[in-house]
C-alpha cells in the first residue's frame, strides 16, 4: 500500500470527526464503489425471499432457500480465511466481484425470461454463499491495509457499516417499488450492474505489488493453528459466541419477515420493503454514532448493551399487528443488532494478529454467515409449526441471554485487552507492572486489575 500520506483530501466542518477515514485515497475508493453497489445488493436481498415466496408460498421454502445461500460460508470460511492470509486480498477481492456479478446476471436473465424455478434459486444460493466464504474475511481484512493508521480503523469499520445501512434503507425501498411494478427480474438485473461501480474502484486503487509473507505449513496445520488461536483467546472466544447466537437466533427473522408482513400486517410488497428499511435506519443510526466516536475506549461495554436492545426489539415486535408500532420497532432492531456487530468488528480487528487476521475475520464470517442457515431453518421450521410472531419471541429472547452471559465475563475480558491496547498506544501506560513494550502484539496474561485498568478498558 502506498504510504498514509499519498492520496490524501481534507474534510471540512464539523463531519471531519465522522468522515476521517476517506482521506485515504484507497478507503474513498472503496467506499464509493462499495456504496453503489451494496444498493444493488439489498434489492436482490429483498427481491430474491418475495420471489421465493411467491412462487411456492411456503415459509419453510424460506428457510430452506437461505440455508442454502448461507451453508457454504459454513463449510468454506475457516479455508478462505487460510487463503486470505497467505494470498493477495487485493486480488481475491476483484475476483469475486466479479463471480458476484455473474451470479446476480444469472438470476436476471433467468427471471426476466420467465423460466426461473425455484430449485435454481436454490443453486445460484449456494453459489453466492460460497463467493461470499471468500469475499467477506478477505473485504474486511482488506480494510487494515487501506486504513494504515489503527487509530481510525473503528471509524473507517463504521463508515462500512454505515454504508451498508445506507444501502439497506434505500435499496429495500427502490426494490418495493419495483417488486409492486415491474418485478423481481430488474431488482437483479440492477444488482449485476452494481458490481461494475465497485470493480472499477478497486481497480483504480493504488495497490503496492509486495509479495506476501511466505507461510509455512499446510492447510490443515494453518487451520489448527487459526482454531487453536481462536478459542484460547477469551476476548476474541466470547465475542464470536455472542455474535454467532445473535445470528443463529435473532437474525433470521429476515427469513420470516415476508411472512410476517403477509400473515400479521395483512401488507404486500412495499410493506416488506418499508420495514428493511427502517431496519436499515436504526442501523445508520448507529453507525453514525460509532463513526462519530474518537475513539474505541469503553467500545466492549456497547456489546452487551446492544445485542440486548436487539433481543428487546424482536420481543416487543412479535406482539405488533400494527405496521406503524412494526416500522419503529424494526427501527430498534437494526440499531441494536448493528451496533453489536460492528462494535464486535473493531475490537476483533485490534487486538488480533496481523499474520492471523484472514483465519480471525474467517470465524467472524462464520458467526455472523455461517451459523445463519441454521437459524433459516430454525426460523423457518418454527414459523410452520408455533407461527411467525412466536418464533420472533424465541430468537428475541435468546439474544437477550447472551447478552447477559457476555455481560457477566465482560470484567475478565477487560483486564486481558487492557495491556493489548496499551501496547498499540490507544491508552497511556499507567501502570507500572504493565511493560508491553516487549511483549507480543496480542497477550494472553490475565493480569490483574486495578484502579487504572478499569477507567481505560475495553
Amino acid at each position: 500500500m502506498e504510504p498514509g500520506r499519498r492520496g490524501r483530501f481534507e474534510i471540512p466542518g464539523k463531519i471531519n470527526t465522522i468522515f476521517r477515514s476517506l482521506k485515504y485515497r484507497n478507503y474513498r475508493l472503496f467506499f464509493i464503489g462499495q456504496s453503489i453497489s451494496l444498493v444493488g445488493t439489498w434489492m436482490q436481498r429483498i427481491a430474491m425471499p418475495w420471489l421465493v415466496y411467491h412462487l411456492t408460498g411456503s415459509a419453510f421454502m424460506l428457510g430452506l432457500v437461505g440455508f442454502g445461500g448461507q451453508i457454504p460460508t459454513f463449510l468454506l470460511a475457516p479455508v478462505a480465511g487460510v487463503i486470505t492470509d497467505k494470498f493477495d486480498k487485493f486480488r481475491v477481492l476483484v475476483i469475486t466481484q466479479i463471480v458476484f456479478l455473474i451470479q446476480a446476471l444469472v438470476l436476471a436473465i433467468l427471471t426476466l425470461l420467465g423460466v426461473i424455478h425455484v430449485w435454481q434459486i436454490v443453486i445460484l444460493s449456494i453459489v453466492l454463499g460460497c463467493i461470499n466464504a471468500f469475499d467477506v474475511p478477505s473485504r474486511q481484512s482488506f480494510v487494515v491495509e487501506m486504513v494504515e493508521n489503527k487509530e481510525d480503523l473503528g471509524n473507517a469499520i463504521a463508515l462500512n457499516s454505515m454504508m451498508f445501512n445506507g444501502a439497506r434503507i434505500i435499496g429495500p425501498s427502490i426494490a418495493g417499488i419495483i417488486l409492486a411494478t415491474v418485478g423481481e427480474g430488474i431488482c437483479f438485473l440492477i444488482n449485476a450492474i452494481s458490481f461494475l461501480f465497485v470493480i472499477a474502484s478497486l481497480l483504480m486503487m493504488h495497490v503496492s505489488r509486495s509479495p506476501v509473507k511466505a507461510r509455512h505449513g499446510n492447510l490443515f496445520t494453518d487451520l489448527r493453528e487459526g482454531m487453536i488461536y481462536v478459542t484460547g483467546y477469551a476476548p476474541i472466544k466470547h465475542m464470536l459466541i455472542l455474535l454467532s447466537v445473535v445470528s443463529l437466533m435473532g437474525a433470521s427473522y429476515q427469513v420470516i419477515m415476508p411472512v410476517f408482513v403477509k400473515e400479521v400486517l395483512k401488507g404486500d410488497s412495499g410493506t416488506f420493503g418499508f420495514l428493511m428499511g427502517a431496519a436499515g435506519l436504526g442501523a445508520l443510526v448507529a453507525a453514525l454514532y460509532l463513526a462519530s466516536r474518537e475513539t474505541i475506549i469503553k467500545m466492549g461495554r456497547i456489546i452487551p448493551a446492544a445485542a440486548a436492545v436487539f433481543g428487546f426489539g424482536l420481543v416487543l415486535l412479535s406482539f405488533s399487528s400494527l405496521f406503524l408500532v412494526s416500522l419503529l420497532l424494526m427501527t430498534i432492531v437494526g440499531l441494536g443488532m448493528m451496533m453489536n456487530t460492528a462494535c464486535c468488528n473493531t475490537i476483533l480487528q485490534i487486538i488480533t494478529e496481523d499474520d492471523k487476521r484472514g483465519r480471525v475475520m474467517s470465524f467472524y464470517t462464520i458467526a455472523i454467515m455461517g451459523t445463519a442457515p441454521f437459524g433459516s431453518l430454525i426460523a423457518g421450521s418454527l414459523a410452520k409449526f408455533i407461527g411467525t410472531s412466536q418464533t420472533l419471541l424465541v430468537g428475541g429472547v435468546s439474544c437477550i441471554a447472551g447478552a447477559f452471559f457476555f455481560y457477566k465475563k465482560l470484567p475478565e475480558l477487560k483486564r486481558i485487552v487492557h495491556p493489548v491496547y496499551v501496547k498499540m498506544g490507544l491508552i497511556p501506560e499507567v501502570i507500572s507492572g504493565i511493560q508491553t513494550a516487549s511483549e507480543p502484539a496480542v497477550s494472553k496474561s490475565d493480569l490483574p486489575a486495578s484502579r487504572s485498568e478499569k477507567e481505560n478498558d475495553l
